[in-house]
């Protein structure tokens, strides 16, 4: 077994370093490499970091106009080139880690995660880390999640009566931190310490301010709040482990299950490691989802056709009482492309950034060693050729007949590439979860003018501006009704179509191993213990056509494409 294991991680990193030579072979020409485009007017020792600072999407924004989809611009002493478009995240997300070097670029997590974890750690220790955390946002035990979810948003909806106002970021700020501690963490988290672990964790999100990426350990307030709370925490962190200790019956939950792991070598994670993969796994679950909560319910709010959409949509699925399940919450075509425009407008990573190590060709440019390299999901998100009339709020560009995303890597909410974030399926659940729940309960109505509501670019994470008031009014539900003629039409397709009539093809570089292919289709795909995925039969049989067009829809990483015979 173990034998196999290797020769599948042998035939795995082979095919990422072909695909990436494939890339660069695609990107040579006869003709000698330039230097980017520069921005002028920056100014002596600070560069450009003034402007960007001021509003990072309109200087991105900015830069694109006038040097096109790369550009160099400087802040204080950092070389920092921006590429923007589908071309160019996919030569940002597809270079491998011994090129663009992620460890560099976020020195800023290593006071959050910890020294020696994740960001901090060497490149076989950070990999083996890594895979230590993706049990907990495996299929299988995402299906428990979404229960504790809708009762975490009873629980606080409970008392708000027939209508009233709320602050509604700082309401969802709470929400997702009880709902991800609960599900991630474990009761101690979430009941015994919630008060102290929200406003720990609150400092430690403070900690990412725009001046720790340039200067991490900058002597200033929010930094030094940082600080002590990540020592705080890991002093919790290492009485909750002693107190388990203690207990002859087990949790099965993330916390537990980092105190039982052990490295390739035998040896056991410290506290310090088991407080910053914690803290990790919670910024995967948790770190972006306030937020596109937040501008989820606002942007409905504006738009009222689209929320009798998706109103409509819940009421013929749940009716009034109707149970919300991990099913269910998979049946919201609707919904989803809610979320995803949500997301094309608003997501909440600005900027995502690497360091040079080895220089990195793209086009006619050469982007050399010791420069930074970063792309912008916002900027990209907005390319007129791409997503016609950018500006506008409009879900229906996702549907079957439009694909405006259909282009690689247009769409790069949650990133992309063998880094793809891993809680994205975990963030799609509670975002669908909290809003089965509030949108069938309430109305929400803006309380200031529409145009008010903004975002707030102070933050490298960006939500709402602050107060984000609203209005809540509790409407009822007639409809019960459910709706199947799709999915019995997706059968009837399938039903019809000839034997071998399709081809699976797998990009092992974006594979994660969440396992939820095998979750959909057993009989096509295996996930073993370490997260590597075997495929047992990529020319099957259309009897399993549907299992195979599920497994490349719940697909975390869109890993998974089928192709005609």
């Amino acid at each position: 077994m173990l034998a196999e294991r290797k020769i599948n991680k042998y035939f795995r990193d082979f095919y990422t370093r072909y695909r990436h030579y494939c890339y660069l072979m695609s990107t040579e020409n006869t003709t000698p490499k330039k230097a980017p485009p520069k921005m002028a007017g920056g100014l002596p020792l600070i560069g450009h970091m003034i402007a960007f600072g001021k509003n990072p999407y309109d200087y991105m924004v900015h830069l694109r106009k006038t040097l096109g989809e790369i550009g160099e611009f400087r802040m204080f002493h950092q070389e920092m080139v921006l590429l923007t478009g589908p071309e160019g995240n996919e030569a940002f997300f597809r270079a491998p880690d011994a090129q663009l070097d992620q460890n560099e670029a976020y020195k800023v997590m290593t006071p959050i995660f910890g020294k020696g974890v994740i960001f901090d750690a060497p490149p076989h220790i950070k990999d083996q880390q890594l895979k230590m955390l993706m049990p907990v946002l495996r299929d299988k035990p995402m299906r428990t999640y979404s229960q504790v979810i809708v009762d975490e948003v009873e629980e606080a909806i409970k008392d708000w009566g027939e209508s009233g106002e709320v602050d509604l970021l700082e309401f969802m700020k709470q929400l997702t931190i009880y709902t991800s501690s609960h599900c991630l963490l474990g009761d101690e988290f979430r009941y015994e310490l919630n008060e102290e672990f929200a406003r720990l964790y609150h400092d430690l999100e403070k900690g990412m301010a725009p001046i720790a990426f340039i200067f991490p350990n900058f002597p200033i307030p929010v930094l030094r709040r940082r600080d002590k709370a990540r020592v705080r925490l890991q002093e919790l962190v290492t009485q909750i482990i002693e107190k388990r200790a203690q207990k002859t019956e087990k949790s099965d939950d993330a916390f537990q299950m980092l105190i039982d792991t052990r490295y390739e070598d035998g040896s056991r994670l410290s506290p310090n490691e088991i407080t910053g993969m914690l803290i990790g796994t919670l910024f995967a679950g948790h770190h972006t989802t306030a937020g596109t909560a937040t501008w989820i319910a606002l942007e409905l709010a504006r738009n009222p056709d689209d929320l009798d959409k998706v109103l409509t949509e819940f009421d013929e699925l749940y009716g009034e009482n109707g149970e919300v399940t991990f099913q269910s919450l998979r049946e919201i075509p609707v919904f989803e492309r809610v979320i995803k425009e949500v997301l094309r407008l608003h997501p909440p990573l600005i900027f995502l950034i690497r360091k040079v190590s080895k220089d990195l060709p793209f086009k006619d440019y050469l982007i050399k060693a010791g420069k930074y390299v970063c792309i912008s999901p916002r900027v990209s998100h907005r390319i007129a050729e791409i997503f016609p009339n950018p500006d506008k709020f409009d879900p229906e560009r996702f549907t079957e007949e439009r694909q405006e995303d259909a282009t690689p890597f247009s769409w790069i909410a949650f990133g992309g590439g063998r880094h793809k974030c891993s809680g994205n399926a975990f963030a799609m659940l509670q975002l669908k979860a909290i809003h089965a729940i509030l949108l069938r309960r309430y109305r929400f109505e803006l309380v200031d003018a529409p145009e008010s509501y903004i975002d707030n670019y102070k933050e490298m994470v960006v939500q709402p501006n602050s107060p984000c008031r609203v209005r809540y009014i509790k409407r009822s539900v007639q409809q019960t009704q459910t709706n199947t003629e799709s999915e019995q039409k997706t059968e009837a397709t399938a039903s019809n179509t000839p034997s071998n009539c399709f081809k699976l093809d797998i990009d092992m570089d974006l594979c994660q191993g969440h396992a939820n292919c095998m979750a959909e289709a057993p009989e096509l795909f295996q996930v073993d213990d370490k997260g590597v995925l075997t495929v047992l039969n990529d020319t099957p049989d259309n009897a399993l056509l549907k299992k195979a067009q599920m497994a490349v829809r719940y697909c975390p990483t869109a890993a998974i494409k089928i192709k005609q015979n």
